[in-house]
């Protein structure tokens, strides 16, 4: 498990004094100021960040440090990442996206069926993407009770029932 976790992407300039554009991925979008101080990839800190106002998929919002619209336009497409102890303990049957992604996928015969590449959601569900097993092209798989009756992130591997057709043949 890694130590921070992508909580938002800053979308460059919302007006000329220095207002960001902001799209947050916190179960609570609005609860993304509290996880501060906010980090960048490269390392950048924002000990502050406050919303100001709502965008249609995001907000317009104040950070602190970032003070014109050159500065604020440098930032576009650059992801916030929160320490995972400045964020909220999840129940036993909810995870951050980051400790799924590099599992291993195995189906309820012990067979390894592939490892998780990334975890997306384009509004209807969590979508697992799983490099299979010899082959070249990822499989989506939607990450419900059902098709991942188990996740295991001590022994770093899903348990996974998927819908006929979902993985290549081998």
């Amino acid at each position: 498990m890694t130590d921070r976790i992508v909580v938002g992407t800053l979308g460059g300039a919302f007006g000329i004094a220095g207002e960001v554009r902001l799209k947050s991925f916190c179960a609570d979008p609005e609860a993304i100021g509290d996880y501060a101080p906010l980090t960048t990839e490269d390392g950048k800190t924002f000990p502050m960040l406050v919303l100001t106002g709502r965008l249609k998929g995001g907000f317009t919002a104040r950070v602190q440090g970032i003070n014109t619209k050159e500065e604020a336009d440098d930032l576009r497409n650059v992801s916030l990442y929160a320490e995972r102890t400045n964020l909220p303990n999840l129940p036993d049957d909810e995870y951050y996206y980051t400790d799924l992604e590099g599992l291993d996928v195995i189906d309820t015969g012990s067979q390894k069926l592939g490892t998780v590449k990334t975890v997306v959601n384009h509004g209807a569900g969590d979508l697992l993407e799983i490099q299979p097993v010899g082959h070249s092209e990822t499989v989506y798989l939607p990450f419900t009770q059902a098709n991942v009756p188990t996740v295991d992130l001590a022994t770093g591997r899903i348990i996974a029932d998927p819908p006929e057709g979902v993985f290549p043949s081998a």
